[in-house]
């Protein structure tokens, strides 16, 4: 039997842990599943990403080794089944229609696969020894592609902690405490901006449409604009753990 100090979950696989631990999770279900998959175009990527607000979901291609591309598109579930009863080259008509011709056109789709999208927050991300990080403290819509940046972060201020810590000693439990507040400020703003981002594109109220182009239109001609979601997106808004600044622990 494995003894540890403290038992650390992350990922979603973390959810099992999180239960154990007896702490509960809020979970919105957005009605919308993700397609995932790998696909190449015409014209190799040159590290460049893009995101799409298409009528159905944002759809997210990002580059990947080898210049191909990662693809993320959500989709309400019935337009999901439709899209994933294509084969490859209707697919990549469908695919072309809702990107457009930026890199070209597809001409390799990859094994795709499918995952419904969901708000998962646990409420609480410490409990005695136990410490959610990532995707067991919190899963996000993959809109703006926050899950991943804020699980990092997670783990820099815990790795912080504990290397500042001289020995694990039954004080443990306070500092976790710390660890929990610190983290919560990035958590709530993050997970607030995500969320927000779903609500406002997904929204088939009358006029929704022509808000958000104008909001579009006004964020584009505003650089103060882009430099506060930046901020926000980086997590720049709060403080910082040393490792997500580019510095050692010592």
């Amino acid at each position: 039997m494995t003894k540890a100090r403290i038992a650390t979950a992350g990922g979603v696989a973390g959810s099992a842990l999180r239960a154990s631990a007896g702490i509960a999770a809020d979970v919105e279900d957005y009605d919308q599943v993700a397609i995932v998959m790998n696909a190449a175009t015409e014209r190799p990527s040159h590290g460049e990403a893009f995101e799409r607000f298409t009528p159905s979901g944002p759809l997210a291609v990002l580059p990947v080794a080898g210049g191909g591309y990662a693809v993320v598109w959500a989709v309400r579930p019935d337009r999901a089944a439709e899209l994933m009863a294509l084969d490859e080259s209707d697919f990549a008509n469908e695919l072309l229609g809702a990107f457009g011709w930026r890199a070209g056109r597809w001409n390799k789709i990859g094994r795709r696969n499918t995952y419904p999208l969901l708000l998962s927050r646990a409420a609480e991300t410490v409990s005695g020894r136990v410490v959610l990080i990532g995707n067991a403290a919190q899963a996000l819509h993959p809109v703006a592609g926050q899950g991943f940046n804020l699980g990092l972060r997670d783990a820099a201020t815990l790795a912080e902690m504990l290397a500042g810590a001289t020995q694990l000693q039954p004080e443990i439990t306070e500092l976790l405490s710390k660890f929990a507040a610190w983290r919560a400020e990035d958590r709530r703003g993050v997970t607030r901006f995500t969320d927000g981002l779903v609500k406002l594109f997904g929204s088939e109220l009358p006029g929704a449409g022509l808000v958000r182009n104008f909001g579009l239109l006004l964020f584009d001609l505003s650089p103060t604009a882009k430099r506060a979601l930046s901020r926000v997106s980086w997590g720049f808004a709060g403080r910082m753990p040393r490792l997500a600044r580019g510095l050692t622990l010592e």
